[in-house]
């Protein structure tokens, strides 16, 4: 096994390099396949078995880009933890890449009960994880709770070594699902006694384990998670499916949202059809849907009317993020009072743009279209220079916070690329 580079947003992936045409695969939980006592990724008639172990590695060194490259369908199983991969990293180093980091942090309470497992995740800003482990008699019941860090990972959590009890070897090697298992790479439970070839690493090494598995999982969500998760006796058949709802709640946000854009005006016979592959398709589609997010879309959204709306033209809606434009003229009715002589556009307009715009990105989604959006704060406030007529504000807004009826966003203003004023701004969503 090589561990590899890779460029920004491409995630972590598995090169089987003994196969013809080295397919890969993406390490996300579309591909999970199996997870019978291991994660295995499956795209079309590659696998490659056991991800688990190395997923928990980059997540928890804060790894977003690399290769994993095979030649078997399996990893070197090392000493059964994720130490061994932890210190190839270590070895190689890490390169901080450009591209900002894009962490998922939950928005609502995700619960999952299946036969003596029980998952939740609720909102947090960070990753914590407490788990309670035990097996179905009640034996080794061990409980830990811990925020994972780069220095937690590495000093908590990566050591720990998976374990079995003795009772389910026999199955496991009917199966052919141990066949390199030896107490080198793993802790056997046999009743009281405990079979390892060095002593535990922790007294509760083995719930200990257990999150580093939850951690490798989730880490199949493919971005960094914010969210507090508390595990009763999980597997990777909960973990996965965990996993599912947290990528479920990721994208259905964008996906109301493109289903409320208009719809695209007609094609004309006349306008020359583009190849997919040339991008022609994709950028019509931009274009139609940019067309139709002028003011009169803005005012389906926006309550607000003259003198009080500050938006123009929606320009572009990805996720989270929202750009929008102002144009500012002379006509706007504040510049006869501000002030007389030198016109200024308020600043406290700029901060209501900002609000309107995170308003239509909230407004967006089904179950809020009729409401109204309530300005309730606004932090970190920061005016940089005038803005005068003539200028165009390009507000670009990003949603950091949605639980129920309060949002949050990032709102920064700019002229000609040059920012002007920038914001946080927290607002409540009504009936009206």
């Amino acid at each position: 096994m090589t561990f590899l580079p890779a460029p920004p947003n491409t995630g972590i992936r598995f090169r089987r390099i003994d196969l013809e045409g080295r397919p890969e695969i993406e390490g996300r939980v579309d591909h999970v396949g199996d997870t019978t006592r291991s994660t295995t990724l499956v795209r079309g008639n590659a696998r490659v078995h056991t991800v688990e172990h190395i997923m928990a590695a980059f997540s928890g060194c804060g790894i977003d880009n690399a290769v994993v490259e095979l030649d078997a369908s399996e990893p070197p199983i090392g000493d059964g933890s994720s130490l061994p991969y932890v210190q190839m990293i270590q070895q190689a180093g890490l390169l901080p890449q450009a591209e900002g980091r894009q962490p998922y942090q939950l928005t609502e309470p995700i619960e999952l009960v299946a036969g003596d497992s029980t998952l939740v995740a609720l909102p947090h800003d960070r990753l914590k994880i407490t788990c309670t482990n035990a097996d179905r008699t009640g034996r080794y019941t061990q409980v830990f709770s811990v925020e994972v860090t780069p220095e937690s990972w590495v000093s908590e959590l990566a050591p720990a070594r998976t374990f079995c009890f003795f009772e389910e070897i026999e199955a496991l090697v009917k199966n052919g699902l141990i066949k390199g298992g030896s107490l080198e790479n793993a802790v056997v439970i046999r009743d009281d006694a405990v079979l390892t070839t060095e002593p535990l690493r922790f007294a509760d090494e083995f719930v200990r384990h257990k999150i580093l598995d939850v951690v490798g999982d989730l880490a199949l969500i493919g971005r960094p998670l914010q969210a507090h998760v508390v595990a009763v006796r999980p597997s990777h058949g909960t973990n996965c499916e965990l996993a599912r709802q947290i990528v479920e709640q990721m994208r259905r946000p964008e996906a109301v949202m493109n289903a409320f854009v208009p719809p695209a005006p007609p094609k004309t016979t006349s306008a020359r059809s583009t190849p997919a592959s040339e991008g022609g398709s994709n950028a019509v589609a931009a274009v139609a849907e940019v067309a139709n997010m002028g003011i009169d879309y803005v005012m389906r959204l926006l309550p607000h009317r003259y003198p009080f709306l500050m938006v123009d033209r929606v320009t572009k809606v990805e996720g989270n993020h929202i750009v929008a434009l102002k144009n500012v003229t002379i006509n706007e009715p504040y510049f006869v009072g501000h002030f007389p002589g030198h016109p200024i556009m308020p600043g406290v307009l700029q901060l209501e743009a900002i609000a309107q715009v995170a308003g239509i990105l909230m407004l967006r989604q089904a179950e809020n279209v009729g409401k109204l959006a309530y300005f309730m704060s606004a932090e970190s406030v920061k005016w940089r220079r005038p803005v005068r007529p003539g200028d165009q504000l390009i507000i670009d807004v990003e949603l950091t916070k949605s639980r129920g009826k309060i949002g949050r966003a990032k709102g920064v203003c700019s002229v000609g690329g040059e920012t002007v004023s920038e914001a946080e701004v927290t607002f409540m969503l009504t009936d009206g």
